[in-house]
């Protein structure tokens, strides 16, 4: 349980800000370059040729797990602190299926299950690895 000076460090808008800040800015990056109808000519060329798409969307999505972990863990409350990971690995999935969806309607892109797929196994291997090795 909470003490009451622990909720109202919690409650305070520049806690959360720290916590939540960054995982909000980074889903923004991700809809920014998804709005983008050839995002892959802002990408340096060996990534795509060394990587290629689904690595990419893996490794996208584990850095967005990650931050959104570290804002349930730390800045959600008790209740969440104790599912950050399975909340991290939900709301990156979730927020991956807007992306896809959001991707329909920009010229030149398409939406794919595989992506999803991609992007679902980044955040649960971000969230899970992080709080393994950082979140104790």
């Amino acid at each position: 349980m909470e003490t009451s000076t622990e909720y109202v460090r919690q409650a305070s808008w520049p806690f959360q800000l720290w916590y939540w800040g960054p995982a909000l800015s980074y889903a923004a990056a991700i809809f920014y370059f998804s709005s983008q109808p050839n995002p892959e000519e802002q990408l340096p060329d060996f990534l795509m040729k060394q990587f290629g798409d689904k690595l990419l969307h893996l490794i996208e999505y584990a850095i967005l797990a990650v931050l959104c972990y570290r804002a349930f863990r730390w800045a959600a409350g008790s209740a969440a602190a104790r599912r950050s990971v399975t909340l991290a690995i939900v709301a990156a999935s979730a927020y991956a299926v807007t992306d896809e969806v959001h991707q329909m309607f920009v010229p030149l892109r398409e939406a794919s299950w595989l992506d999803w797929v991609a992007d679902t196994i980044g955040a649960t291997i971000g969230s899970f690895g992080w709080s393994r090795f950082f979140g104790r």
